[in-house]
């Protein structure tokens, strides 16, 4: 292929990853490398439509003040996730506002944004935020197709598995498998030439290409069901003036004590670890590996501050599957906690790799025919 068909390629390539990471994060409800936003309380900066690069949080690193964040809100318009931006700090949180609004957030019923509420941090380039006018539409018209497409295969077929954020992860994987598989397994240039010759050669079957292209998607699907088991627990506490019976409801300057079961409901075993990600709360056990079916109970501890009034507080929970050593795990996940997802599907998909390549050997299968005429 020539350098012209790698770029073509590149951008084609760089366009789909664009299209399905808005897609995803639209029906996950947080943005995946892109958002976008609906409404205006952030003009000028972003106007209705807008996109934006966002960095995940546990990369992002440290909130300042005038970053631009992707928090998931208690109370504005109901809950769910805002985009604004981040004008102060104090021991409770960040103060946090929209560019077109004469107030924060805090000074309606909104409590202060904790780490815990974070997903995400908007791209800004010398301060500035670097906005992709339009892309909330084209989003939009994405999803509305997906959606027709979803709908009908669930007619299709009978089944509602096609449905929700369960049938969209379905239709992505299949696709991102088939492209795969398409790309690996023929060579373009070779089938797209055109001979004069009655001999042709119809297509060039490399099983390497194959198994290459089913590593890759054992590697990104142990990937994300990594990602998709590691979540952020929120816990409502109260800090009251009075005794309750409702274990989140704490009287100041005391604690309490909730404990609830871990079930590792799949098929390997896994490594969990637990961190706290607010300032009144904390967790025990850190970590623990749970074996197929195996339920064991964690401890999260609340600590009522001095003021009344209502603090949530959050546990991050990051889960691994146990294919490396306990040690190996606990020592990356100290360096960063998705640093052990990138190590361990890049390893269950090497290891695909390496016995696929040993049992499909080193050569090529080609498939040819000839056409000849004959006269009866």
């Amino acid at each position: 292929m020539s350098l012209r068909g790698y770029a073509t390629r590149g951008v084609e390539l760089l366009l789909v990853l664009v299209l399905v990471a808005l897609i995803a994060g639209a029906a996950l409800g947080q943005p995946v490398l892109l958002g976008f936003v609906e409404t205006g309380s952030m003009e000028p900066t972003l106007e209705p439509g807008d996109g934006f690069v966002a960095i995940p949080s546990p990369v992002a690193g440290d909130i300042e003040e005038g970053d631009v964040i992707v928090f998931n809100a208690q109370n504005l318009q109901g809950g769910g996730l805002t985009t604004h931006r981040v004008v102060g700090e104090t021991e409770s949180g960040y103060i946090t506002r929209g560019d077109a609004n004469p107030f924060t957030d805090q000074d309606g019923q909104e409590p202060p944004v904790t780490d815990g509420q974070i997903v995400a941090k908007v791209w800004q380039v010398n301060g500035e935020v670097v906005a992709i006018p339009g892309l909330g539409l084209l989003t939009e018209a994405a999803r509305g197709m997906l959606d027709s497409v979803q709908r009908t295969l669930a007619q299709t077929f009978g089944t509602r598995a096609f449905l929700g954020t369960q049938g969209l992860a379905l239709l992505i994987a299949g696709g991102g498998l088939a492209v795969l598989l398409f790309g690996f397994l023929f060579d373009d240039e070779r089938r797209q030439r055109v001979v004069k010759r009655t001999r042709r050669r119809k297509g060039i079957y490399d099983p390497r290409r194959l198994v290459l292209a089913m590593a890759l998607f054992v590697a990104l699907v142990s990937g994300g069901t990594m990602v998709a088991m590691s979540n952020t627990q929120e816990y409502g506490m109260v800090s009251a003036s009075f005794d309750s019976e409702n274990p989140t409801t704490v009287p100041t300057n005391e604690t309490s004590n909730l404990t609830y079961p871990a079930l590792n409901g799949g098929q390997l075993p896994v490594y969990a670890f637990y961190a706290p990600t607010s300032n009144n709360v904390d967790v025990e056990p850190s970590s623990m590996r749970m074996d197929r079916g195996e339920s064991r109970n964690v401890t999260v501890t609340l600590q009522a501050p001095p003021e009344t009034g209502y603090y949530p507080q959050y546990v991050a929970e990051h889960r691994y599957f146990a294919v490396l050593p306990f040690g190996v795990v606990a020592g990356l996940y100290a360096v960063h906690p998705w640093l052990p997802t990138l190590v361990t599907s890049l390893l269950m998909g090497g290891a695909f790799l390496l016995v696929g390549f040993l049992l499909v050997g080193a050569s090529p299968v080609r498939t040819r025919s000839r056409s000849r005429s004959s006269w009866f």
